[in-house]
Parts: C-alpha cells; structure tokens; sequence
C-alpha cells in the first residue's frame, strides 16, 4: 500500500523560516562576525605552510579552471564552488585553530565558511558578468551568523557524540540551509535539501580518538560544507526531499542514528551563537584544554628548571575534557597530539608556550621530557567546573593545575575558567585576535598587501560594503 507523504518534520520547517524570515539587528554579531570571518582566513593562511594540507588543494582534475569560478585564500585557482567550498573548509579547519562552539555537542561553526566564501564568490562573478549586483560582505556576515546560529542551536542539548557521530554532521545541516537561500531557494526547496542533509548521515567520530586519530579530521569540515554546496544545487534544479527524514518510524534519523530520541530545543534561533562564540587567540589546540595550558604558562616561571624534579601532575578539569582529550599510551600523529590534554599541557611546561609544530613528529621525537611528564598526570573532575560548562549564563571551560615536587615541596593550585577567546574576555581578547589575523597575513603577502587588508578588516562599515568577489580577489596569490 502507498504511502501518503508527511508534513515535513517541524526541526526542517523552523530552520528553513528562521533563515528566510531572520533580520539580523545584532551589531555585536555582525562584529563579531566580522572577527569571525578574518580568523577563519588567518587560520586558512597558517594552514598553508602545511604539505600534508596543500596537496589536497585544487581542481579534482589538474589543470582544470572553471569560468567564473570561485577562488580560495591564498591560491590561485578558480574552481567550482563545490570544490571552493572543500578547499576554504578544510584551510579553515586544517590546524585546529578556527572559532569553537561548546555545548552537548561541539564543533566550530566558521566551518560553514566554505560554503558561504565560495558560493558567495561564485555567485557574484556569475552575477557581474550578467550585470547584476553582486553579493557583498554584509551578506556573507548575515550568512554566517545564521549558519553558526543553526549548527550551535542543534549543539545546545543534543549529543551526537554520545552515539559515536561527529559534529561536521551539523556543518552540513547549516552549511545547506544556509547555501540553498544563497542559491535563491523557497521554503520548501530548503527543507528539501535540508531533509538530504541529514539523511546522508554522519561521520563516525572514531578518526578523531585513538587507535584511529588522524588527518581525516582537518578535512572532514571541508568535506561536510562542501557537500552541502552540492546537495543545495542539486536540490534547486528539482532534486526531491523527504519531509519525515528524522521522524519516520524504523527508518528516521531519531530512530536509526539517534537511540529512538527526538532533538530537544531549549531556546529557538537569533544571534545568541555567534555572540558567544568562542575564539581561539593564543594555542592551536583542542578547546577543551585551552584553560590548562594557559595554567601551564602561568606556572612556568615556577617549574622550568625544575621539571626533572617533578613527581605528581594533577589536572583538574570538567567531563567533556575527559571524555574527549584524556588520553595516555603512544601519539602515533599530530592529529592525536593536539586532542591530548596532557601532551599540550606538557608542552608548555617545557617550551613556555604551544604552536603548531610542536605537534610534529620530529618535534615529539626530539623532546622524550614530553612523555615523561605525560606519564605522571593525574586528572579528575571539578562538578562544580562540568556544571558551569553548560551553564547559558556562564559556559566556562575551566581547568586548574598543580604541580608537586619530589622533595615534598608544591607549586600553588592555579586555576583559569574562561580561556582569553571567551565572550567573558573579549576586551582583553580582540587586540590579540587582531594580532594573530595580522601575523597570518605577513607569514604571506607583501606589506603593501597586508597593510590593504588589514585596514579592510578594522572598518566594519566599509568591510560589509565590499563585493564578495572584490574581497576574495584580495587573498589570490599567483602560481
């Protein structure tokens, strides 16, 4: 018998009204935005010194240029926005030092910065060259905003993780929201490509936990946002939806990925996520252990000629980070370095500080002291520090350390609740974000370059002003 088909279940139909129907009024989002967006390229910029990043870069086909195509930061390519999107995406994400977003889930919402860069771009070029206008940042901003707003909300009190699914799930639900109004999608036609969203599935968080950490979860943002440009185009040129994707019996998402559970929403959409973003400004380094090394750094002064004579490490900390970053036995990767809590605190007791290439295998091979004061942590968790964390008036990610000595001695118990990203910080935290985007682009461009985009970037009005394709014309470098 047939099957009648159903109204489309209500989570497809509230994010598809909130992007069409939203106005943002938040100055401090679009701010924020605008902080966002130039993070996320500096990111993308570190990202390029990597190999084991570039060699993904570029036409699936060598040599391929698609007219009008979209460019990426830092490269010369122009290529489909499907590609544009995976490329931007996994920049972004490649060195774990993009915005962050912690909850019951987490993730980083400027992962949906492939899709909005790209078919922002490539939407522009194809408009100029028929004499309309194009988009400009202001409309990238909006996007944004709305993009982290679905993918935080989701975030808020649903825990894929607990079902062994990974976040980049809820980049490819914004991202195609998000991509399917770029692209001038209806109501229906955005739940259509909603509803392909979330039937594809998830990624198994597996390749970001030992045995199997690695690379794939630097790419994996890019992967996801990407896809969600191609299911938005699919989808305008009359590709079909299914309207009960999360709800059908048997079938549904709820049912088969998510325990028989329906989603639980304690507050509806606006700009509450991209207020509240979280930046990383000082350590390319799992969020949740931000806090620590920042209790490292302090501690420094006190313990650097003196770490062969340490005998106990105790590293207080909230549940999420001993769920997620809690790890002992071998680091086979750089992937498994930076989501190992006591391999990055016992980088910055040695080297005062924590970059990127401390992660390397060469590094690690050089430094057996890192091990060593691996092996002699001891972490535990504060209830009060798991409370705040999902606290909405505080949302803290608190850690505190303490180190003792073999000859009984001990340093103070040094704690820090809000990393220095932290909305709760974010006077003391902008200036540094700013520093940090101005060294990405010098590691780059000439002064005259970087000075152009620099002053760009610290007038919001003029920035919002600024066509898509003007912007992004500003980061190609040629071959």
């Amino acid at each position: 018998m047939k099957a009648d088909r159903m109204t489309a279940d209500q989570v497809l139909q509230d994010i598809a009204d909130y992007v069409i129907d939203y106005k943002v009024v938040s100055e401090e989002a679009l701010n924020t935005a605008r902080n966002c967006l130039m993070d996320s390229i500096g990111c993308g910029l570190l990202a390029l010194k990597y190999p084991n990043c570039t060699r993904h870069l570029g036409p699936i086909v060598p040599g391929t240029t698609v007219e009008n195509g979209a460019r990426v930061f830092g490269r010369s390519f122009e290529l489909d926005p499907v590609k544009a999107a995976w490329d931007i995406g996994a920049l972004v994400r490649w060195l774990d030092f993009n915005d962050t977003w912690l909850a019951e889930e987490w993730g980083h919402p400027s992962d949906n910065l492939g899709a909005i860069m790209a078919l922002g771009d490539y939407i522009s070029r194809v408009n100029v060259v028929n004499n309309k206008a194009p988009l400009n940042i202001k409309d990238v901003f909006e996007y944004m905003i709305k993009a982290h707003e679905i993918q935080g909300i989701l975030a808020l009190e649903n825990s894929f993780n607990r079902v062994g699914l990974d976040h980049v799930l809820l980049v490819r639900v914004a991202s195609t929201a998000v991509a399917t109004h770029m692209l001038g999608g209806t109501r229906d036609q955005i739940i259509d490509a909603l509803s392909q969203a979330w039937v594809d599935g998830s990624s198994l968080r597996t390749y970001r936990h030992a045995p199997n950490a690695g690379s794939r979860k630097s790419w994996a943002a890019g992967d996801a946002t990407s896809r969600a440009v191609r299911l938005a185009m699919m989808t305008i040129v009359g590709e079909m939806g299914m309207p009960s994707v999360l709800s059908a019996p048997e079938w549904g998402f709820y049912d088969v990925s998510f325990g028989g559970r329906e989603f639980s929403f304690s507050q509806g959409y606006g700009s509450y996520v991209m207020e509240n973003i979280l930046f990383k400004i000082s350590y390319p380094a799992e969020f949740h252990a931000q806090t620590a090394i920042e209790c490292a750094l302090l501690l420094y002064p006190q313990i650097k000629e003196k770490l062969n004579e340490i005998e106990r490490i105790e590293i207080t900390t909230h549940e999420s980070a001993l769920r997620i970053i809690d790890k002992t036995g071998t680091l086979d990767n750089p992937a498994d370095r930076d989501h190992c809590i006591q391999y990055m605190v016992a980088v910055a007791m040695i080297e005062g500080d924590l970059v990127a290439k401390f992660y390397e295998d060469t590094f690690h091979q050089q430094n057996p002291l890192i091990d060593e004061l691996r092996d002699k942590m001891v972490l535990k968790e504060d209830k009060r520090y798991s409370k705040d964390y999902l606290a909405d008036d505080k949302r803290s990610i608190a850690n505190a350390l303490q180190v003792f000595f073999k000859d009984g001695s001990q340093t103070d118990k040094v704690e820090v609740e809000y990393p220095v990203g932290h909305r709760h910080r974010r006077q003391e935290g902008i200036p540094l974000l700013e520093r940090k985007f101005l060294n990405s682009l010098q590691s780059i461009y000439s002064k005259e370059r970087c000075d152009k985009i620099y002053t760009l970037y610290l007038d919001q009005k003029k920035i919002e002003q600024t066509p898509v394709n003007e912007f992004m014309d500003m980061f190609v470098i040629k071959d």
